[in-house]
Parts: structure tokens; C-alpha cells; sequence
């Protein structure tokens, strides 16, 4: 089952949750002696769609914070160290910074792009008292994974690596291996270097134990932040990594 399909999932069942506890709240309104039957439930439900509505919110929302409870947990387990692995992750930072920064991302996730003027912003004024690990962790197909390996072997040469990362991030199209091959070259990569080790037995290793540490850490989707120690999925803005980094 793929995350959409657990996404799906989940929401069916928080909503057969919400009816079932509907009907229960229906049936106490028929406390004077009437026969509670479902034609009554039903025209009750039906001639109260607020109450519907919110039962079903709340049960959609019950759902995410046990999903989030669950997934911080699931990091927790994992323990910081992981995520700050140079065999997963572009680390860089100091060592004893007051703040950590994780992401996992996928080029070609939208949402990752939505997010990419906050994390650039975030990065440029923070480079000094924050430990960063860029994630590469491809979950959209072939040219997803394609432009991955290009990407983790970009770290073989030193800072070049956050330039191409945010090059890419900021692509307006498919980002491919190809894309990813051309935006290297014209930042200045040394390609000989850059093929021979994006075509290495490390490059795939470190994507393999990547979409490992993933499944360890429960991960849902791309983006997923973990600022501080703190689960954050989804987009994010200003205010929420301020809110997330705040002392």
C-alpha cells in the first residue's frame, strides 16, 4: 500500500468512526419512549448536516494527531544521530549548534518547492548556529531517483552540493537526471568526478538506507521536517520553523 492509499484509508475509517458514533448520538435523542429506528436516526442525521460535519471533522482530525503522535514517536525511536549520518545526509553546520534542521525531501514534490523560499531564507541567515541535514529521499519515480544520485554524489564535492540543491528545488519543470546533470555542469562541477560517483555502488547504497531510515521513521510524505527534534510534515512557512527553532 503506497502513502496514498494509507491516506485514504485512514480517512474512510475515521469517517465510518464519526457515523458510528453519529447514530449513537442520534438514538440518544429518542429517550421519551419512542422505538429508535434507523428511519428516525436517518431523518435526524439528515435535518442536522452541522452536526454531521463536525463529527466528521473531528474525526479527520483525531486521525492526523494520532498519525503525528505516532510519527514523532517513530523519530524518537530513531534517535537524532541517524538523521545526521553523512551516509543519509549533506551535513553541515557546526557540530554544537543551538538549533538542528532536518529535511527529507523529493524534487519533484510539489509542496518541497512551495517550501524551498523559507528553507533558502532559513539556511542563508542560520548557517552558523544550525546543524543541517539535507535529505534526498525520491518517492516519484524514476527521474525522481535518477536526479537523487546525481544530487548525493554532488556532496562528494563540498559546499557545490547546497547550490545545485536549491537550483534544483527551484526548477519550474520535471527535475531529471538530465536536469540535474546540466544544472551541475553550468554551477561548475567537476562532471567526470560527479558521473563516476553518481554511477558508484555508494550512491545507491546511501538511497537505499535512506528510504530505509524513512520506513523507520514512519515517514508519510515529502516534505517532513524535523527541526529540534520536532516532527513537522507538509509545507512550511516563517512563522512555523521561527515557532519550531524558538529558545
Amino acid at each position: 500500500m503506497n502513502l496514498k492509499q494509507q491516506g485514504i484509508s485512514a480517512l474512510v475509517g475515521g469517517i465510518a468512526g464519526a457515523a458510528l458514533a453519529l447514530a449513537v448520538v442520534a438514538a440518544g435523542v429518542f429517550s421519551s419512549g419512542q422505538a429508535v429506528t434507523d428511519s428516525r436516526i436517518r431523518s435526524y442525521l439528515m435535518s442536522h448536516p452541522d452536526i454531521v460535519m463536525a463529527m466528521i471533522n473531528q474525526a479527520q482530525l483525531n486521525q492526523a494527531q494520532d498519525e503525528e503522535r505516532q510519527q514523532q514517536q517513530a523519530v524518537d525511536k530513531v534517535g537524532a544521530k541517524r538523521f545526521f549520518d553523512p551516509a543519509v545526509a549533506y551535513v553541515t553546520g557546526p557540530a554544537n549548534a543551538k538549533n538542528t534542521f532536518v529535511e527529507f525531501f523529493d524534487y519533484n514534490c510539489v509542496h518541497c518547492r512551495n517550501s524551498v523560499a523559507t528553507v533558502k531564507k532559513f539556511y542563508e541567515a542560520h548557517r552558523s548556529d544550525t546543524r543541517f541535514a539535507f535529505i534526498d529521499y525520491p518517492i516519484f519515480g524514476e527521474e525522481s531517483t535518477a536526479a537523487a544520485q546525481i544530487a548525493v554524489a554532488a556532496r562528494q564535492q563540498g559546499d557545490r552540493y547546497v547550490q545545485l540543491h536549491f537550483s534544483l528545488m527551484g526548477a519550474s519543470g520535471e527535475v531529471t537526471g538530465d536536469v540535474a546533470f546540466k544544472s551541475a555542469q553550468s554551477l561548475g562541477f567537476d562532471m567526470k568526478k560527479l558521473m563516476t560517483d553518481a554511477g558508484s555502488t555508494a550512491a545507491h547504497q546511501d538511497i537505499t538506507s535512506v528510504h530505509r531510515l524513512g520506513e523507520e521513521a514512519a515517514l508519510q510524505g515529502t516534505p517532513t521536517f524535523i527541526i529540534n527534534g520536532k516532527v513537522h510534515s507538509g509545507e512550511i512557512t516563517d512563522e512555523e520553523l521561527a515557532q519550531l527553532t524558538k529558545k
